[in-house]
């Protein structure tokens, strides 16, 4: 499947054939492919809580709507994010570059993220949703359907999966085999009302 097709035929499907399970191979497929999806100074601040516990499903989906998606899914991600990702040892984001490139991106990161804490946060959302897209192509390409959640309680979710003081949710994504057609599009607004020409 090429990458338009992709594109158009990704639906958020809410049903899924829970006795389907992904290869090893698979989940390493998608998970490689996710950590190729791009991070502003090569951060990386993604961190990917793949929940395969049973029981703790159970109690994610008590605080997620009772969604069904949550226990049936062939994968269940809890797409998370560090917020100090930029200040933890952030000359592994440039091992591999040149000594001038490491010496100028450095201080960059320093300089942009420190004591601001709304733009770490904004940083963090930003790459969680392009991670997101990453992994929802790349669940069509394997023949899989995908689903963004935000229906479920952040803070009982972070309590379940014991996240981090300095972590954030941006969301839940459920993969796996649909058992029942998307339903229709509610309807795409028009080019001309969401593509503004150089200034609104």
């Amino acid at each position: 499947m090429n990458v338009v097709d992709a594109i158009n035929s990704r639906r958020s499907v809410k049903h899924y054939d829970p006795e389907h399970r992904l290869t090893g191979e698979q989940e390493q497929t998608l998970l490689n492919l996710a950590i190729q999806a791009p991070t502003a100074f090569n951060i990386q601040h993604w961190r990917f809580v793949n929940v395969k516990d049973a029981a703790l499903r159970e109690n994610i989906r008590k605080v997620s709507w009772d969604q069904p998606q949550v226990t049936d899914a062939s994968m269940l991600l809890v797409l998370c994010a560090d917020l100090s990702a930029w200040e933890k040892s952030p000359q592994r984001y440039w091992r591999n570059a040149p000594e001038a490139v490491q010496s100028f991106m450095l201080p960059a990161i320093d300089d942009y993220y420190r004591n601001k804490q709304q733009v770490q946060r904004d940083e963090c959302m930003r790459s969680c949703g392009i991670v997101a897209q990453t992994l929802m192509l790349a669940a069509q390409e394997l023949g899989l359907e995908s689903c963004p959640m935000d229906g479920f309680d952040f803070e009982q979710v972070a309590d379940l999966i014991n996240l981090p003081d300095d972590h954030v949710i941006t969301m839940m994504l459920a993969i796996g085999r649909g058992i029942e057609p998307a339903r229709p599009k509610g309807g795409q607004l028009a080019l001309e009302e969401v593509v503004i020409q150089d200034k609104f």
